[in-house]
């Protein structure tokens, strides 16, 4: 039972990790140096998705599930959970290589938009 819960708290954490780095740049509206704490995890998000390198949450997940019992699954975090909400027909085989590129995408456009906001705000004071 304890591994079992143990592999779902490392699930949750995957999860929040991929929040953070697809969401996490608003947070430097509220704090400045967040931006320090965030471009970290933007950049190994997409590294490791454009790699094609495996996240150690997901084989800690794994074993934790084996451990107790349960199935673990091949592939990544992103291919496993988040891929059959995007194409439930079927994943292509690219679907790590074009969320890293999203993520990326995704930051510049929210940092450029930040700042474009930021600049606006202070003009106006």
């Amino acid at each position: 039972m304890i591994r079992r819960l143990a592999a779902e708290l490392v699930l949750l954490l995957h999860f929040a990790f991929v929040m953070l780095a697809v969401f996490g740049a608003l947070g430097v509206l509220i704090a400045p140096g967040w931006v320090w704490i965030h471009l970290p995890i933007v950049i190994w998000s997409s590294v490791v998705n454009l790699v094609g390198w495996t996240c150690p949450l997901t084989p800690l997940e794994n074993r934790l599930r084996e451990a107790s019992g349960g199935k673990s699954y091949e592939g990544g975090f992103v291919h496993h959970y988040l891929g059959p909400l995007v194409y439930p027909g079927g994943m292509p085989q690219r679907m790590e290589r074009i969320a890293g590129v999203s993520i990326l995408l995704w930051n510049g456009l929210l940092y450029a938009g930040i700042v474009w906001w930021l600049n606006l705000r202070t003009a106006g004071t």
